[in-house]
């Protein structure tokens, strides 16, 4: 079926010395991706990396140089945040934004050795809960839930309490999504009536090992998990890279990029994991592969992600591909 909505992912790299590059670039791709009438556009966190560890903050900034396109997170590791304080984060971004907020969230437990944890997510993070309880929590923060009876204003330094978190933003809280790679985490995010995203990384389960069944599979599964009479949301996001007017050296460094990422998907990873095969070629050969994968086919939007390793030019290059080219093929109509 043609998609509804087609975005891009985009990690906001940046050099150590000039992280502020990364940034402008960041706001660039964005005021163009609206332009050319893409849906959304979408910020995936990196913690102690070069890219992005605030989305929330770079929405800001964002929500003031656009005016439709959609500001999503694919996604935010809630096991970093407080509920309490990522929810007066995203509802002001969200009313600044007027409404364009889709934040998506995942959970794991702590990475990091003892003492970074230790620093990271304070002394006695070993008792902490890094379940599924955190989203939950958010979720109730967003919705208004009332924190605190407020007691008789008495007069003094201004009748300014609220019981519940604030800015509260109306709707923000049946935006969320989860991002999920297993059948356990399919099913809770349907029935929590959460959006799904899933991405390129995945797991073998219940005898599916080929990339686009495990992961249609999963997508069944949130499907079934959902509340009577919904039909949920799910978006698929691949790393695409359209090589349709793409000049020669930019396609060499594409094709070699592709060709020194392709081991990773023919290994056999702990725990079931597999990795999809980046999705490179002409349109008609990027449309082609959509198409025929079976996870896409039963997603309602496409989220595509651009390659960390490139720069400004190659980005731009790929947005316009697939707002003009990859996007139409597919029976979609660019917003403009």
């Amino acid at each position: 079926m043609a998609p509804q909505n087609i975005g891009f992912l985009h990690l906001v790299p940046f050099t150590r010395d000039n992280p502020a590059q990364g940034f402008d670039e960041a706001i660039e791709l964005f005021t163009l991706g609206e332009k050319i009438g893409l849906n959304s556009g979408w910020l995936r966190t990196r913690h102690m990396q070069y890219g992005v560890p605030s989305p929330v903050v770079l929405f800001g900034a964002l929500s003031q140089v656009t005016s439709r396109i959609e500001l999503g997170n694919a996604v935010i590791p809630v096991g970093f945040e407080n509920p309490f304080r990522l929810a007066e984060d995203l509802a002001t971004a969200d009313v600044l934004s007027g409404g364009r907020l889709q934040p998506g969230l995942g959970v794991h437990p702590p990475q990091y050795d003892e003492a970074l944890n230790d620093t990271v997510h304070g002394k006695g993070w070993q008792q902490q809960d890094f379940s599924y309880e955190r989203i939950q929590q958010l979720r109730s923060l967003l919705a208004g839930e009332s924190l605190r009876d407020l007691p008789e204003y008495q007069g003094f330094g201004g009748q300014i309490d609220s019981d519940r978190v604030e800015p509260y933003s109306e709707g923000l809280a049946d935006r969320l999504w989860c991002g999920a790679g297993s059948l356990k985490s399919a099913a809770w995010a349907g029935s929590e009536n959460l959006g799904l995203l899933v991405s390129n990384i995945s797991k073998a389960e219940e005898g599916k090992e080929i990339f686009d069944q495990a992961q249609r599979n999963q997508i069944d599964r949130y499907r079934e998990s959902l509340p009577e009479h919904i039909s949920g949301r799910v978006a698929v996001a691949r790393v695409v890279v359209p090589t349709d007017n793409a000049t020669a050296s930019q396609v060499e460094k594409y094709v070699q990029y592709a060709q020194a990422r392709n081991p990773r998907t023919e290994k056999h990873l702990p725990s079931g994991t597999i990795i999809a095969k980046d999705i490179i070629g002409s349109s008609e050969e990027i449309v082609e592969t959509i198409v025929n994968d079976a996870a896409f086919q039963a997603a309602d939007g496409y989220i595509f992600e651009l390659p960390f390793e490139f720069g400004i030019e190659d980005w731009t290059q790929m947005l316009h591909e697939f707002a003009e080219n990859i996007g139409p093929a597919l029976g979609w109509k660019a917003t403009l």
